[in-house]
């Protein structure tokens, strides 16, 4: 039979000891060390002269009679000390922070603090410094007690960030909310880099950044194409969603590169000075489409026609020339409009 007991190692009175109230008060002085266990402060060093059964936290680099006593419960007992080391669910109460911990996988954790404030909360999973709330569930109720409820989301200026993130494997694929201003958005990122989709500002107006418009036109005077030709455009009066100039046409000029893939309203604008008969369409990769504008023979003037197209990302836009006309240049005399619906 062990002469101690195995957690706090009290002694046990054995058989035929002398002595017996000695080893009944060893065993005593353990138990008021122990139980309700008050630390009144952690420190490295002993205190001069502490109240009879002032028990301390020993840190680490101890120094003193404590040399050497890292980690173990110091207690001030009949003049002197005697050290414990505290035992996986140990709990006290730390006096100077206010706070119930409990020991455990070698560290003292807060428990209960004396108010309701914690350093962090984790449900079903484990928090951090800069995740102070973590929950780790398949859903979650945020319910009313009276007429509704409001989930707020504060940040300190406006240059600061205050949004919801969806991340899918922790990376973030799209936001909404106060993101580095007061205007409110909404972006999404392939992964890597990051675009607004919407932005509306303190008036109510929205703006949609990288959503695909444009207004090109050619610069010059005029144009007399041949028959069959394609012509492109040099300028853009209106590039919003990324639309390029690319390549040169065989009739001057540069083709209309398409950013992204989608339903578009086209507008074509086309003003003559004389006409022997004309047909000018627009032209996707080489092929006319059936957008287009037709003058008679004789005629001169502004045309214009409108409709709902279907492009890919990547087509390349001009304009195809049938019959011969002399065409007016110039942003407010020939132009293509696009935007993606």
């Amino acid at each position: 039979m062990a002469d101690r007991t195995s957690n706090l190692e009290m002694p046990f009175i054995l058989p035929s000891q002398a002595q017996k109230h000695v080893t009944h008060n060893e065993a005593l002085l353990v138990l008021d060390t122990m139980v309700q266990l008050t630390i009144a402060e952690d420190r490295a060093d002993p205190p001069a002269n502490p109240p009879g059964g002032t028990c301390f936290l020993v840190k680490e680099a101890a120094s003193g009679e404590w040399s050497g006593k890292d980690g173990k419960i110091a207690a001030w007992q009949d003049g002197g000390w005697t050290f414990h080391q505290p035992l996986s669910g140990w709990r006290a109460w730390f006096a100077t922070t206010g706070a119930l911990k409990v020991f455990w996988e070698d560290e003292w954790r807060s428990v209960l603090p004396l108010s309701p404030r914690f350093e962090g909360i984790g449900i079903n999973a484990d928090s951090n410094a800069t995740n102070r709330l973590v929950v780790a569930s398949p859903a979650s109720l945020f319910d009313h007690t009276g007429s509704g409820h409001q989930l707020k989301i504060n940040k300190a200026a406006a240059g600061d960030t205050g949004s919801l993130l969806f991340q899918t494997a922790y990376t973030g694929y799209a936001e909404l909310g106060l993101a580095g201003g007061n205007a409110f958005s909404i972006k999404v990122s392939d992964g890597n880099m990051w675009k607004t989709a919407l932005a509306i500002d303190a008036g109510g107006r929205h703006t949609r950044p990288n959503q695909p418009a444009m207004r090109a036109y050619r610069t010059g005077t005029s144009m007399t194409p041949a028959d069959g030709q394609q012509t492109g455009f040099t300028h853009f009066g209106v590039n919003r969603g990324g639309f390029e100039l690319s390549g040169s046409t065989s009739g001057g000029g540069s083709a209309i590169l398409v950013p992204a893939s989608g339903i578009y309203l086209a507008s074509l604008q086309v003003r003559t000075a004389s006409s022997s008969g004309h047909v000018i369409a627009i032209a996707a990769n080489g092929s006319a489409s059936a957008l287009q504008v037709a003058g008679a023979s004789g005629s001169s003037g502004t045309l214009s026609a409108s409709m709902i197209m279907e492009l890919e990302a990547g087509d390349l836009l001009s304009l195809h020339h049938s019959g011969t006309a002399t065409v007016l240049l110039g942003d407010g005399s020939t132009n293509l409009s696009l935007a993606m619906l």
